[in-house]
């Protein structure tokens, strides 16, 4: 019986996944037509086609693939004179990328200037989204700094021979980018899930007396889940372990390069991202059709940039996202001190020579008020001088690293914080 339910569980684990695979195959003819009679109705008088032409731009847009997007910066403004950018791969993994913005300047008085910045080493997110979601934090950034981010792969685009992928295995990557890049003269900012193996990697080369990055910022991370818990956290902690591998890990179908890797699937992912605000959703779609409908192509433009992103999801390899649920939302072992790593214990105390900035959102609905400032608190050995913590009046979940509160406090804060904890500005040298 036992054997029995053990394949009805991987039928169902391919079966689910095929379906969804089979129901986007299907769907595309119909983007396409879609799109055919959306050009073509936009030519008839205003008054006559345009709603039509709205109402097929919107099935368009609800029928159409949304594959990885682009970075898509190809410069930046910085030290008063326009760079180019260049995205270059520095190392590569099957689990993950680091690429790095590059900039280039003709000019040898800004080239020099721009050799100069402070190196950062951008930890995005692997909770669904592509690394792009941080598109808006890398070109700030950009401007002043010498900008590296890790750009996770798509778990069902590795092949089995690759092996697996735990939340071990996440720390263990941003340690051996730290190494490749030289910690001493590298910043570390992670933003929202990996401000948890950001901390960790750190504590454990400071452990291991290795050199450690100048700083680390953690934006909207969950140290201490259990400090103002939010629905994500109390979704996290109300079912036992089994209950998400039962129903939400299922296996990669045929067609793709991960066959058969069992996976928590992006288009979940993004069921759930979008059932947290079903509303929200709904009255976007429907103002997207009224701003077709009226000519108000800049916010439809808008829309279509927003949700191209939002809509593009990555699936997570299993264990990496199981041994998240486990460790981070429901032992909370950062912050009670009992997770180890790669067999040893991890330990936020030992950081000596980082300098600690944590920032908040004060809406943040999914990381909640306390859990990043936590992490000041466990990073005794650091001097109080060197920890600051930023909340943000006004800002949400994604505010923190995207849109206007980012670009008009929140990144010069970050800024400032960097540079006063530079080795190489404060020391005149390289360290």
């Amino acid at each position: 019986m036992l054997q029995c339910s053990k394949g009805r569980g991987m039928l169902r684990a391919f079966m689910l996944y095929e379906l969804h695979d089979l129901q986007r195959r299907w769907l595309r003819p119909f983007a396409g037509l879609a799109r055919v009679q959306a050009d073509l109705l936009r030519r008839a008088p205003a008054g006559l086609g345009r709603p039509a032409a709205a109402g097929w731009e919107l099935l368009r847009r609800i029928t159409k693939d949304h594959p990885r997007p682009a970075f898509g910066i190809e410069s930046v403004e910085a030290h008063g004179q326009t760079v180019a950018v260049r995205e270059e791969v520095v190392v590569r993994t099957p689990w993950c990328r680091l690429v790095r913005f590059a900039r280039h300047s003709d000019d040898l008085q800004v080239g020099a200037r721009l050799a100069r910045d402070p190196r950062v080493l951008l930890c995005a997110p692997l909770s669904g989204h592509f690394a792009t979601l941080l598109r808006d934090t890398v070109r700030s950034l950009a401007a002043d700094h010498d900008v590296y981010v890790t750009d996770w792969s798509d778990a069902r685009e590795v092949p089995l021979a690759d092996g697996f992928f735990g939340l071990d295995d996440y720390v263990l990557h941003l340690e051996r980018f730290l190494r490749a890049l030289g910690p001493a003269r590298t910043h570390m900012i992670a933003v929202c899930q990996p401000a948890v193996p950001a901390l960790a990697a750190v504590a454990r080369m400071a452990s291991a007396g290795q050199e450690t990055p100048a700083t680390l910022v953690l934006m909207g991370g969950p140290i201490d889940g259990r400090i103002n818990p939010t629905q994500v956290n109390r979704l996290a902690s109300e079912r036992p372990l089994v209950w998400f591998e039962q129903n939400l890990i299922h296996r990669v179908p045929a067609g793709f390069p991960g066959e058969g890797r069992r996976v928590y699937p992006g288009f979940l992912q993004l069921a759930a991202f979008v059932s947290m605000n079903p509303g929200r959703h709904f009255a976007a779609y429907r103002n997207y059709w009224l701003d077709r409908v009226r000519g108000r192509d800049e916010q439809a433009a808008a829309h279509e940039r927003f949700y191209d992103e939002y809509n593009a999801v990555l699936d997570m390899d299993a264990l990496y996202y199981l041994e998240t649920v486990r460790l981070v939302f429901q032992e909370h072992a950062l912050a009670r001190g009992t997770w180890w790593v790669a067999g040893e214990p991890v330990h936020p105390g030992d950081i000596r020579d980082t300098a600690v900035l944590t920032v908040e959102g004060a809406e943040d609905d999914i990381t909640g008020a306390g859990q990043t400032h936590a992490a000041l608190g466990l990073c005794s050995g650091v001097r109080e001088a060197d920890k600051q913590r930023l909340t943000v009046e006004g800002a949400g979940h994604y505010g923190i690293f995207s849109g206007a509160r980012w670009r008009g406090s929140i990144y010069p804060a970050v800024r400032e914080f960097v540079r006063a904890h530079d080795r190489i500005t404060t020391r005149g040298q390289l360290t």
